[in-house]
Formats: C-alpha cells, sequence, structure tokens
C-alpha cells in the first residue's frame, strides 16, 4: 500500500437510510467493509465520522436551539454513528475502539492523540468522535486536527462524488473534474472541498487530502494502493 496510516472523514448523512433520517445498516456494512479491507491489508485506520444524520447544531440553532448547545447535540450525533460502525467492525472480527473529545464515561474514552497512536499501532480501527470537542467547529475540521495530531500520511474525504470539479457536477454537466490540484489553488478557486478553518489547518501544516467517491465498493483500497481514482489536493 502507498499509504502506512489514515484518517478516513464520513459525512453522517453517508450512513443515512432512504427516509432520509438515522441509520442504515446497509450503508454501514458497505463502510465496515472498506475498512475491513484497508485494514487486512495492512494500513492503519482512523476515522472520523460526521452526525448531520441524526442532529446538525447550524441546523439547530436556525430552529431556535442555542448555537452551543446545538453543537453539543451534534457532537453526541457523530458519537452514536461511531459506535454503529464500530459495532458491525466488531462483528466482522475487526478490533476497533471509539474515542471521544466528550466526555462519556463507560461510552467512550477521552480523546488522546497518544492514545489514537497506539491503538493504530495495535492494528485497532479508532474512531474519533465528538468532533474538537468545542461548539463553531465542524467535523472536517475535528477530521483535519485528528490527522495531524495522529501523524497520518493522508486526510481522505469520502463523499458521493468521484473527486474535487471546477463546478457541482451534479448541477453543472460541464464541470471540469482535477486529478491534482495545489491547496493554494483551490482555495483560490473557492473550491468547497471542506469548510474553510479545516482547509487552512491542512494547508498550513502540509496534510494533503484526497476526495474521492466512497460508495463504490472497493474503492478505498483503490486510494490507498495509488489509483488515480478522486482527486488530491497537496
Amino acid at each position: 500500500m502507498k499509504y502506512r496510516r489514515i484518517l478516513l472523514k464520513l459525512s453522517g448523512e453517508s450512513l443515512t437510510g432512504d427516509d432520509g433520517y438515522g441509520v442504515s445498516y446497509d450503508h454501514i456494512l458497505h463502510y465496515a467493509n472498506e475498512i475491513k479491507d484497508a485494514v487486512d491489508a495492512g494500513v492503519q485506520v482512523a476515522v472520523v465520522i460526521g452526525g448531520g444524520n441524526i442532529f446538525r447544531g447550524v441546523q439547530g440553532a436556525s430552529s431556535g436551539f442555542e448555537r452551543r448547545q446545538g453543537d453539543q447535540m451534534g457532537m453526541l450525533a457523530t458519537i452514536i454513528n461511531a459506535l454503529a460502525v464500530q459495532g458491525v467492525l466488531e462483528s466482522m472480527n475487526v478490533k476497533a475502539k471509539v474515542l471521544s473529545a466528550v466526555d462519556i464515561e463507560g461510552v467512550s474514552e477521552k480523546t488522546s492523540w497518544r492514545k489514537a497512536i497506539e491503538y493504530l499501532e495495535n492494528g485497532y480501527v479508532v474512531f474519533i468522535g465528538g468532533g474538537t470537542g468545542n461548539p463553531f467547529f465542524t467535523t472536517d475540521t475535528g477530521a483535519a486536527l485528528r490527522a495531524l495530531e495522529i501523524k497520518a500520511d493522508l486526510l481522505i474525504k469520502g463523499t458521493r462524488v468521484d473527486g474535487v470539479y471546477s463546478a457541482d457536477p451534479e448541477k453543472n454537466p460541464t464541470a471540469a473534474k482535477f486529478s491534482e490540484i495545489s491547496l493554494a489553488d483551490a482555495y483560490q478557486k473557492n473550491l468547497k472541498i471542506m469548510d474553510m478553518t479545516a482547509f487552512a489547518l491542512c494547508q498550513d501544516n502540509k496534510m494533503s487530502i484526497y476526495v474521492y467517491d466512497a460508495n463504490t465498493k472497493g474503492n478505498l483500497l483503490k486510494v490507498l494502493s495509488g489509483e488515480k481514482i478522486g482527486t488530491l489536493l497537496y
């Protein structure tokens, strides 16, 4: 494999069932199989999953929730998603741990980069939930932060499209796909890859991002082996 240790970022919506809410076992099983294949190939895998399929702090604020409290609810949603994928992985005899930036005794361990690296080196898939543990930060920023903390070789962002385009390919059929683009150029072009705080963290600390279609079976292994199926931001 081209990469030894990665941070995989998945959206909460990627786990959503056909009703547009909650979690779908079939979707969880798909991602669990993708992660298992990576682990079986000798790759150390850390995972950050969003919570938008359950609750979004920003949407909660627009509905009348206090923003800080709404973000706390969103942090808990990310832990629910992490536990769901952990459970399926463990049923496949894949070791997995859930760490959290939010203290939930008896459910998850407190996030620590030392602990995360130790678990990774001992063959565990490490889910890091609870975002950054602070309101006003997205799970994109949490993923960038955790990728840097564990010294990941690559931050991989799974989406429903096969890379980064000059415009939204679902709305503009003439949009051009980038196979590679510098973080500086992507910033200049205002490409919507991650939120600006996450993007700045990666740019300032030279953390490359790979964007790929996470919904197609076998794609994660292709990325890890160096196949150019998505977009590399360096």
